[in-house]
């Protein structure tokens, strides 16, 4: 039976590209644990932002190519050799995308505003000075800046222009991200959010977020949500998530 997720004896790499780890498997745990509602969403395009070593956009094309007739996947990085390293994990799976190598998606915001369905991103979140941010090579997979957040705000506003009216949009953040206050960002342009996987490592606390446009929700927070208010509800959702994972 072919795997539903890519496998790592079939993903390529190179010494200049971020290859699968923790924060990956989290992200395809995240879309596995979708899986059906992705597939009863029926996307047309879905999209990569940072697609690095190819397993996370590989993945979700396994999950979906039996399911969901005629999607169009793409695939963006800054980095050409992760583009080519993506294209050669696509082909060991036997599976297409269309690679592009543009910061986040420069060339593609006007021809695809408002259509794509489904967006994944595992950013570059670790915090690191400013300066780091957007180097040549591995160091753009990682180097987010100051809290981890430069490219991840920049990333942001993309992802509003791109998404359709059903669009989803799931992304990777640690604690250090502040991912109360993307959330409370995103709502604040109509989103609502939901924590999908939270994950503890040696290293990093990952929290993988879900949004979707939610028009009951934006005339909710217009007549009566503060940001205090909401930043609270966020943290006892993640206090009540993770102890739903110690049960």
């Amino acid at each position: 039976m072919p795997s539903r997720i890519a496998e790592i004896r079939l993903v390529s790499s190179d010494h200049e590209v971020y290859e699968p780890c923790d924060d990956s498997f989290a992200l395809v745990d995240a879309l596995l644990a979708d899986r059906t509602n992705l597939i009863e969403h029926n996307p047309k395009i879905c999209m990569e932002i940072g697609c690095g070593s190819g397993y996370v956009i590989t993945s979700l094309i396994l999950l979906l190519k039996n399911e969901v007739p005629g999607v169009h996947f793409l695939a963006t990085d800054t980095n050409p050799i992760a583009a080519r390293v993506t294209n050669e994990t696509l082909e060991a799976h036997g599976v297409e995308a269309d690679v592009i190598c543009t910061d986040i998606a420069s060339c593609l915001e006007k021809r695809l505003a408002g259509s794509v369905d489904v967006i994944v991103v595992n950013p570059p979140y670790v915090p690191t000075p400013d300066y780091e941010v957007g180097m040549e090579g591995i160091a753009s997979a990682w180097a987010g800046g100051e809290n981890g957040r430069t490219v991840i705000d920049k990333i942001l506003p993309v992802v509003d222009l791109l998404l359709s009216e059903k669009g989803w949009f799931y992304l990777v953040t640690l604690t250090s991200n502040s991912p109360s206050e993307i959330c409370l960002l995103m709502r604040k342009k109509g989103y609502a959010s939901r924590i999908m996987v939270q994950r503890s490592t040696d290293e990093e606390n990952l929290i993988i977020l879900k949004f979707w446009r939610d028009k009951d929700q934006e005339m909710l927070d217009k007549e009566t949500s503060s940001s205090s208010s909401f930043l609270s509800q966020f943290s006892r959702s993640l206090s009540s998530f993770i102890e739903k994972q110690w049960r």
